[in-house]
């Protein structure tokens, strides 16, 4: 027990000093890391918890590939970091007011926040002893029975965020051929043929 409890903090305290360092760098690649680091702790805690599955998919989905391609976005992009700084003051007093009002709606949720006397015997049994041996058919079943409505309104909130992110992103650069399937659709002989009498001894 005190083995476990050994590494419990000393995952979370990585986990943690990792998530600031996340913050606080001011090199993108270097926060990029740290992200990784952090969700690298934050599969050891899934792992001591006896989850074997959300630990798995932590490391593969969020490590292998959410961070590692925005780390590759980062790089290629080459952005003038610099520039994105200018005028970060100004935003200041706006940013300041937000966070004050983030801290006093925490405290004020904090505050009114009761630990019940069963929370650790739901902890302990969370899940039904009939379900099964694995903890990914386990999740599965919780997760598809009576999170249903939330894991579909998940995938519709990641759907939007992606069709938007697509959205903002897309620049139409000028000189390049683009196909347009309505104007391929409503092609006509007299616009798809054009004729030229060519005199003799002239070309095109």
């Amino acid at each position: 027990m005190a083995f476990a409890a050994a590494f419990f903090y000393l995952f979370s305290a990585v986990a943690v000093a990792a998530a600031v360092m996340v913050i606080v760098s001011r090199n993108p690649v270097h926060s990029v890391l740290f992200l990784i680091l952090t969700f690298f702790n934050g599969a050891g805690l899934f792992v001591l918890l006896g989850a074997e599955f959300l630990a798995m998919i932590l490391v593969v989905v969020y490590v292998g590939a959410v961070a590692v391609l925005f780390l590759f976005v980062v790089m290629m992009l080459d952005i003038d970091f610099t520039e994105l700084r200018q005028g970060l003051l100004s935003y200041a007093p706006i940013g300041g007011t937000i966070g004050l009002i983030l801290l006093v709606e925490l405290a004020l949720v904090f505050s009114g926040w009761a630990i019940s006397s069963e929370a650790m015997e739901t902890v302990a049994a969370p899940v039904e002893a009939a379900v099964g041996a694995t903890n990914t058919e386990a999740i599965g079943r919780v997760l598809y029975t009576d999170y249903i409505y939330y894991f579909q309104m998940a995938g519709l909130v990641l759907l939007v965020a992606m069709v938007g992110a697509i959205v903002l992103t897309l620049r139409h650069k000028p000189g390049v051929k683009r196909q347009n399937i309505a104007a391929q659709v409503a092609r006509t002989p007299a616009t798809a043929v054009e004729i030229k009498k060519i005199k003799p001894g002239q070309g095109i």
